[in-house]
């Protein structure tokens, strides 16, 4: 009994995550709160510790991940107020044509969805697949997939939203190896995505809905949106800044090496410059006052009006990082709960040690279980990331870098989005679609998602596992 004890206390906070959230309808933060304490309390240790390391694992979250997610809201509400995330979308149909509006549309979501969180470029470039349809007559339900589609695949791999960050924070991934893989596997799930959208668009007849009494706003002339230059900038530095600090970490000379005579490269001479640049909290930052510059910028507002832009996002992203950290207080006491030992146990290859694809598909199979019971994917991530970092115990070794473990998670909280999931009603009431028609082409689409990225990462895994 004493040997499945942890997997005991595994299914108990599971449990109630899924019931707190799921049947009783109570805040996601509350859930991962009750449920990291309740499952402290089952865990070994000091009697007068329980309660206190729930706070710990609480604060330590919080502070890896708290300025990164409250600097990327308000990046995202600057960029919709100074009007940078219209002109990155204009941008993109003026290049592509309309004929090939809704690669425009899906790129436009697939940029957008790093620094802005999915609802809210739902929201952005709804307006713009509806006013096309007015214009073209045709292809409605392909051009809202499509934003879908974009969106929906960098939310759940590339950070700085809040699952791929704190799965990042959890597996002990570089911010920057973060974004590379998860790009990496987020553009060809994309594309197949976007094939995958025109197929159902040609096959499901979605008639289009007007909203109210059919007055919609109409999208901003290009006199009034900041240049494109500039508009990109909030998005493009801190990229640059944190791929630049784990480019120069890769190349650089080891330790090592130097002692034994090596010489210094350009990369060693860059490395403490790109170390505080490439900072998440700086890079972020750096893009946060080139985003509140473009809001003064353009639509000149008083300072009263820029604090209030800036209080609003700040008050959205505080609701996040409080679910992230209290999804990371929930993992850090699955850690102190032991399950790990109990769980490696279970996925034994022959030679004693835990199969390096296991752990990919373990990692996808509970990221999926976990989103279809709770309807998150960022509870999801975060949850599956948490038991599996509980898991690698000093001497595991996978076989490839832990970013391929991350996008497999990411990947398996795609799959099963329905009723349970606020992006299904996002997609579902601001598309003007029933919702048989979402289950029909919004869950289809993000299962085929979900699909790709896995089998993308287990190929990246075997072909460039970087280990």
């Amino acid at each position: 009994m004493e040997q499945y004890y942890p997997l005991i206390t595994l299914a108990v906070g599971v449990a109630t995550v899924i019931g707190m959230i799921m049947v009783l309808r109570i805040n996601a933060f509350i859930a991962l709160i009750t449920a990291a304490i309740v499952v402290s309390l089952m865990a070994p240790g000091k009697t007068g510790e329980k309660i206190s390391r729930v706070a710990e694992g609480f604060g330590t979250a919080a502070g890896n991940i708290g300025i990164v997610i409250a600097l990327a809201a308000v990046i995202g509400e600057c960029m919709m107020a100074s009007g940078a995330a219209d002109r990155i979308v204009q941008f993109f149909i003026r290049v592509l044509g309309e004929k090939r509006a809704p690669w425009a549309l899906m790129l436009s979501g697939f940029v957008l969805a790093v620094p802005v969180f999915f609802d809210t470029v739902f929201y952005l470039l709804v307006p713009l697949a509806r006013s096309l349809y007015k214009k073209t007559g045709k292809n409605y339900l392909l051009s809202l997939l499509a934003i879908a589609c974009g969106g929906a695949i960098t939310h759940t791999l590339v950070p700085p939203t809040p699952g791929p960050l704190l799965m990042a924070d959890n597996l002990g991934i570089d911010i920057g190896a973060m974004i590379l893989g998860g790009t990496a596997v987020a553009l060809p799930a994309a594309i197949v995505g976007l094939f995958a959208s025109r197929f159902m668009d040609n096959r499901i007849h979605v008639p289009f809905r007007e909203f109210g009494t059919g007055n919609e706003s109409t999208a901003p002339t290009d006199d009034e949106l900041p240049p494109l230059g500039l508009s990109l900038m909030p998005v493009v530095l801190p990229v640059l800044f944190i791929s630049s600090n784990t480019v120069a970490k890769t190349l650089s000379t080891s330790a090592d090496q130097l002692a034994a005579g090596a010489t210094m490269s350009i990369w060693d001479k860059l490395l403490p410059i790109t170390s505080i640049l490439g900072n998440p909290n700086l890079a972020m930052l750096v893009a946060t006052a080139v985003s509140i510059g473009l809001v003064m910028m353009v639509r000149k507002p008083t300072l009263e009006q820029l604090s209030e832009t800036v209080e609003r996002s700040l008050m959205s992203g505080g609701v996040i990082i409080l679910i992230t950290s209290g999804g990371g207080a929930f993992g850090a006491m699955l850690k102190a709960a032991n399950i790990g030992p109990a769980i490696e146990a279970m996925f034994k290859s022959d030679s004693g040690n835990v199969s390096g694809m296991m752990f990919l598909v373990l990692g996808y199979f509970v990221a999926a279980l976990l989103k279809v019971a709770q309807g998150s994917s960022t509870v999801a991530m975060i949850t599956a990331s948490g038991m599996l970092a509980a898991m690698m115990t000093g001497d595991a070794s996978l076989g490839y870098h832990p970013v391929y473990l991350a996008t497999a998670i990411g990947a398996g909280s795609l799959m099963g989005s329905w009723m349970n999931d606020s992006g299904f009603w996002i997609f579902t009431k601001m598309g003007g679609l029933t919702e048989a028609e979402s289950l029909k082409s919004w869950t289809v689409l993000l299962a085929i998602l979900s699909v790709i990225s896995m089998v993308t990462t287990v190929i990246l895994a075997i072909a460039v596992p970087m280990a």
